[in-house]
């Protein structure tokens, strides 16, 4: 009796053990592309003198960024499905030229042009849903013909030439900066460091109500000097970003478009019924709709959502240019799709948050812009992208034969 009970208490051990490793291992996992972010950035602070860091690099990353990874939110959701968007780019071009036909040729408001464009781009991503969910022509062949569709018509808009300047309101879009409601003539943007410490404050309390939630579920968490660790972690990189920020002009006005995306898509996915159709669909198609899921809608929705996203993108990035030309938006959907896969997407759908695309993303906009600190060339940025791509699927393959 006694062996029996000393036997039992070892395998209670042993399995208490076990889910330990296991969330020890989930963590890792979560946070592995976050680390690797940090640890790329600090190569290439290192190799350039610290250049890499300064206030005004890392604007400009932002800046030079930002609409790719307003695409890959919506790319990643594309690809959650199962499904893949070759248009985008072609699709923001479009929208691109018909905003500067809208404001500089017409005179338009730019809010309602910005207005209009949006739902063009929505009714963009309505044409293509209607053909994916409902006529069942697969997603490449409708997107590859959008992406041929839409460069087209973007050069018989534009006439075949470069349209600009657009007025200053519409380039605060891509350009502007938040005022320093509190700066009072300080060299530091004061506003920018409330921002961050807000918002640090916000995280940290989402964070722990997050893991009372799991203890109440009796699921496994950090202990709590991990868990403290992580939340100091967290507010030191946030303020660190807001202080670098603060130091040249503050956040720029399309930094608060991404993050306010991020949060919006990020709770979509998560907590919302929306969200976990898409995973349901993505994982297993039949099966959701066998338990009433309404398939084709969802789809449907997906690439309506993707088509005003891409709108979006190709305001901003016309608004960062400062006028609107035919070939805007190129390699746009390979970056996209290059950011959802690198964030930890899985090509066959069904895996993928938009956390990890917008760190996809960020990967490759340090990637690039280190490469060219270092005047690399950008024959060899691409190259090197594409081995850091291949690099990522294979790992993800390898990650579901192991598990297998």
């Amino acid at each position: 009796m006694k062996n029996s009970v000393t036997t039992d208490e070892k395998q209670n051990g042993t399995d208490e053990q076990n889910v330990k490793g296991l969330a020890i291992l989930g963590n890792m996992k979560q946070y592995s592309m976050v680390l690797f972010l940090v640890i790329v950035g600090a190569f290439f602070q290192f190799l350039t003198n610290g250049t890499f860091l300064r206030p005004l690099n890392v604007t400009n990353v932002i800046l030079q960024n930002s609409h790719i990874l307003i695409l890959a939110i919506g790319m990643l959701m594309v690809i959650v499905l199962g499904h893949i968007d070759l248009s985008v780019g072609s699709v923001a071009a479009f929208v691109g030229a018909v905003a500067a036909i809208l404001i500089i040729n017409n005179g338009m408001n730019p809010f309602l042009a910005i207005l209009l464009c949006l739902m063009l781009g929505g009714v963009i991503g309505a044409w293509q849903g209607f053909w994916i969910a409902y006529v069942k022509v697969p997603a490449f062949i409708v997107t590859l013909a959008g992406m041929l569709v839409f460069r087209g018509l973007t050069i018989v808009v534009l006439g075949g030439r470069t349209i600009a300047s657009f007025p200053d309101m519409f380039r605060s879009l891509s350009s502007g900066f938040i005022p320093d409601v509190f700066g009072g003539g300080t060299e530091l943007h004061v506003t920018t460091l409330l921002v961050g410490a807000l918002f640090s404050l916000v995280i940290a309390i989402i964070l722990v109500l997050a893991r009372k939630k799991r203890i109440s579920y009796s699921f496994s968490v950090p202990s709590m000097p991990v868990f403290i660790v992580q939340l100091v972690a967290i507010a030191a990189i946030v303020m660190a970003f807001s202080y670098t920020l603060a130091s040249h002009a503050g956040i720029p006005n399309v930094l608060f478009i991404l993050v306010s995306l991020i949060v919006i898509y990020y709770f979509a996915t998560t907590k919302m019924k929306a969200g976990r159709y898409l995973y349901a669909i993505g994982g297993n198609e039949k099966a959701a709709q066998l338990s009433g899921i309404k398939t084709q809608k969802v789809v449907f929705w997906t690439f309506v959502n993707m088509g005003m996203l891409a709108g979006l993108s190709g305001l901003i990035f016309s608004a960062r240019l400062n006028a609107s030309t035919a070939a805007a938006g190129d390699l746009f959907e390979l970056n996209a799709i290059a950011a959802c896969f690198i964030g930890g997407a899985s090509s066959s759908g069904g895996v993928g948050k938009v956390m990890g695309a917008i760190v996809g993303g960020l990967v490759m906009a340090i990637i690039n812009n280190g490469m060219s600190l270092l005047g690399v060339g950008i024959d060899w940025q691409q190259a090197i992208m594409g081995l850091v791509l291949l690099s990522a699927v294979a790992v993800d393959v390898y990650n579901k034969k192991s598990a297998a």
